[in-house]
């Protein structure tokens, strides 16, 4: 039998002994969403101003609360005692609520308390506290203080303790102080930073936790199973609240900016080339509580500033790349936003591709938000939901060309863009139902040519379920959305012909290309079944579609529609350490993708596996092989190109995460029988040289080539190809690049912190060859099959075949960029930040192609670019 077949039959009889084994897998471990013993803790109340918050826990007030202290070990031996003694009390007042936690070590000396940035625990000593404020076993909020006085907070949306959200930044205080018998914590959160629901007395989830690095151990109150993916549902109770005021008053948060750019070599040609410019800004963010469960959330001319820049790519694809928000306003209270593919936050703001016809532009890189808001919240039914408006202004550029000199155009239109969210909880094991709607609206007049290029409106909207079983042990998900947009007959064809849709592929019967179309409906869904918590077996059952007519990237995002996916995932795992391994996973999946037509665009068959030694140490491996099938989009709106059969294996080596000096390497190599080839050296050191100072570098190496880079799409080809040429070449690629970040310290709530990431790209294009029919592995190569192909001095290409003749321009490049962010923050009070920022941004190209190694490294740093300085202040006011 060959070795696909094997590998399909052992994955079939897997996945049939996993339906045999549900009930006993659960019956051997703890159910997910049970707790494993009864804990409550009693808070206590206390005058105000009783409390000093200076990390001692010398009040007399903290005698009076009852101490928590029967802690578990979860790693490195789950289940037994602490090798260390751990003792928490619970208070409140009428505004906050207050944890005091003592943490002793047998040897002081040994606690682990650098100083770093906030939301990085690294590799010290900390304690958290997690609150479950809605008691819905579901979603939580954590605080956490390292024993160098660090803080650091996360939404959990799920309950699941390692997904979790780290934007989450509340106001709230936390100070440590440290003896030779360990180390104590005094945190204090006000009740105008929580959500929960009005009443009399309060009952919430509440779970604790502590981390010892250097004994590799984590212990809980509420220790989750190993074996259980959850997080609030094992929570105990706090209970003893009682009369607090559910006002949460108004919080302003205004801000004022002053930047200046320096280029060090404006292009002299350009009229619009400054070396220097300046500008001031103001704006502010507003929050207003109604009570203590719903907020909204106002902006005027927000400063949405990036601590870090986007990283440099090179794409040669059709398709967009899509980066991570970062923006303060859009990533706090995201999670209802953002679930699927119907909104993407960094539409509002980011200008569209509009092409402009001169010689010189000079435009704005973003769209100004003329103002945005958010109205979010739960209700006591169990029912939570936000609502998201923004208003954009409409941006012009100013441009110059040799026939017509100076003008403006308008690049995009005054925008409106807003987003509708709801999500019903019910029964015991906390499953949802919920909704998403999406709307934009563009104001175009049809004065400019924005009318041939834009939609003017795009509605979307999703209806979604999880449904869990068994304390989520057990999940069913599933979702089926729709999108409709509208524009004049020029922007939906335009729409139509692009790469995420293509209906021009000439090859294809299931769609047309209808140039009179004035409007696209689409629609799409997922379901998904999985098993999430046992003892040794998971699995998992996939399946998704977007029609063809699915288009969501006006509000949304999306690289390609026409698909039809299913995926297939089966584990076996072992929690419970053993002689040779502490812990170890092997998972076996299987992918196919189909166009609507049947026709199979991907398949896949993947191996994983994770093991931890008893070091803890671990590896990490990979292999898989792609199965042969067609392309849609290769040829970029022309017909079928087949894709041949590959594999890759990676490997991958860690250190301890909870070692003073971290460390990582990983291997990449894979290759295919159409003569692909990839290989990616990776890795990452991170160090502290003091208890201030935290120093990482990531190398990235990659060479690939490609057998099928797209070139062009010709006239006067053979009827085969429906009377077109559509170019190939193979292409030698190589990638250079190191993410660098380094930070110090000086306080815990004032850091200087360097990203720099030099990059280097190279590519060299050869090979070139024609489709010669539509779905065909091979090529027709130029210079062979009664085919004359001559290069130039300057790379330029010209095929000859009887009397027709063409010619391909040198497209070999070498790039080099340098980008990079210092940023000295300090949170002078509660809330009140002020940012000093030196941002760096350099490229350069060159028609090379040759490879690059550590020299362009060095190049992209010294390469001319821009310079930004930039000063933030912003003051946090909390008004009634």
């Amino acid at each position: 039998m060959c070795a696909k077949k094997t590998a399909l039959v052992f994955f079939v009889g897997m996945v049939g002994l996993s339906a045999l084994v549900p009930v006993a897998s659960v019956a051997q471990s703890s159910q997910g969403g049970e707790r494993s013993r009864s804990l409550t803790v009693q808070a206590v109340a206390v005058p105000a101003a009783a409390l000093h918050l200076d990390g001692r826990l010398d009040e007399d007030v903290w005698a009076r609360a009852p101490v928590v202290s029967d802690f578990v070990q979860k790693e490195p031996i789950e289940g037994a005692p602490p090798s260390q003694r751990t003792e928490v009390r619970v208070l409140y007042d009428r505004d906050a609520l207050y944890v005091g936690a003592r943490l002793y070590e047998s040897d002081g000396e040994v606690v682990r308390a650098p100083v770093g940035r906030r939301d990085e625990e690294g590799q010290s000593d900390f304690f958290l506290v997690s609150l479950d404020t809605y008691l819905n076993r579901r979603t939580a909020v954590t605080f956490g203080v390292t024993a160098g006085g660090v803080r650091f907070d996360r939404y959990h949306a799920v309950d699941d303790e390692e997904s979790y959200d780290d934007a989450y930044d509340p106001v709230w205080a936390a100070r440590t102080s440290r003896d030779p018998g360990g180390w104590s914590a005094e945190i204090r959160i006000p009740f105008s930073q929580l959500r929960f629901t009005p009443g009399v007395e309060q009952r919430w989830g509440i779970n604790f936790a502590r981390g010892i690095p250097q004994r590799e151990e984590r212990i809980y109150w509420a220790a989750v199973p190993r074996d259980v993916r959850a997080w609030a549902s094992r929570f105990g109770t706090l209970e003893g609240i009682r009369a607090v005021d559910p006002t949460r008053g108004v919080e302003m948060l205004p801000y004022v900016a002053s930047e200046a750019t320096l280029i060090s070599q404006p292009d002299p040609d350009d009229p619009f080339a400054r070396a220097r410019e300046g500008s001031v800004r103001a704006g502010g963010d507003l929050k207003v509580g109604f009570g203590p469960n719903v907020t909204l959330d106002a902006t005027v001319n927000p400063d949405f500033g990036q601590v870090e820049a986007d990283p440099a790519v090179v794409n040669l694809s059709a398709f967009e790349v899509f980066f991570p928000e970062r923006r303060p306003f859009f990533t706090e209270g995201s999670q209802l936003f953002n679930n699927g593919n119907l909104f993407y936050s960094r539409r509002i703001g980011g200008l569209p591709s509009v092409p402009v016809d001169a010689d010189y532009v000079a435009a704005p890189e973003t769209a100004t938000i003329l103002g945005a808001g958010k109205l979010t919240g739960r209700l006591e039914s169990g029912t939570s939901f936000g609502v998201l408006g923004a208003l954009t202004r409409e941006a012009r550029a100013r441009t110059w060309s040799a026939d017509e000199g100076f003008a403006t155009t308008r690049i995009a239109p005054r925008t409106a863009t807003g987003v509708v969210a709801g999500e019903h909880e019910f029964g015991r094991d906390a499953s949802t139902v919920g909704v998403l709607l999406t709307g934009l609206h563009r104001t175009l007049d049809g004065a400019d040519t924005l009318s041939d290029f834009l939609h003017r409106s795009a509605v979307g909207g999703q209806a979604n379920f999880n449904l869990r079983f068994r304390g989520g042990a057990y999940t069913v998900a599933g979702a089926a959305g729709f999108t409709h947009v509208e524009g004049s007959s020029a922007a939906i064809l335009r729409t139509q012909r692009s790469p995420v849709h293509y209906f021009q592929r000439p090859d294809q019967t299931h769609v047309s290309l209808d140039p009179t179309r004035s409007a696209l409906v689409g629609h799409t869904g997922f379901l998904t079944v999985s098993k999430n918590s046992g003892a040794h077996w998971l699995w998992s059952a996939d399946s998704y579609w977007e029609s063809p007519g699915f288009e969501p990237n006006d509000a949304g995002r999306l690289g390609n529609g026409d698909e039809l996916g299913g995926f297939l995932n089966l584990t076996y795992r072992e929690t419970q350490p053993g002689r040779w391994l502490r812990n170890y996973s092997v998972t076996v999946s299987q992918e196919n993708l189909f166009t609507f037509d049947g026709t199979r665009t991907f398949g896949a068959l993947r191996s994983d596996a994770r093991l931890t030694l008893p070091n803890f140490w671990r590896i990490n491996l990979t292999a898989w092989r792609d199965f042969r099938a067609q392309s849609p989009t290769l040829s970029r709106g022309g017909p079928l190109v087949g894709t041949g059969r590959a594999w890759v294996t990676i490997a991958q080596l860690l250190s301890s995460a909870a070692s003073d000096t971290r460390w990582n390497g990983r291997i990449f190599f894979g290759e295919g029988e159409q003569g692909e080839r990839t290989m990616r050296l990776s890795g990452e050191l991170s160090l502290r040289p003091g208890p201030r100072w935290q120093l990482s570098l990531a190398p990235n190496y990659l060479i690939q080539r490609n057998p099928r880079q797209y070139i062009s799409r010709l006239s006067g080809g053979p009827a085969a190809t429906f009377g077109d040429r559509y170019v190939f070449a193979f292409t030698d690629r190589t990638t250079f690049l190191a993410e660098i970040r380094a930070s110090y310290a000086l306080a815990p709530d004032l850091t200087l912190e360097v990203y720099a990431e030099p990059f280097a790209a190279s590519g060299r294009f050869f090979g070139y060859g024609e489709l010669p029919e539509p779905g065909s592995r091979a090529l027709r190569t130029y210079g062979e099959d009664g085919t004359l192909l001559t290069v130039d001095e300057n790379g330029t290409r010209t095929v000859s075949e009887g009397t027709q003749s063409f010619t391909l321009a040198n497209r070999d490049f070498n790039v080099r960029s340098f980008r990079s962010n210092a940023v000295l923050r300090w949170e002078w009070r509660p809330g009140s930040t002020l940012f000093l920022v030196w941002q760096q941004d350099r490229f350069s190209s060159v028609g090379e192609g040759s490879r690059v190694g550590a020299g362009d490294l060095w190049d992209a740093v010294t390469t001319p670019g821009e310079h930004r300085l930039l000063l933030k202040a912003s003051y946090w006011l909390p008004v009634g």
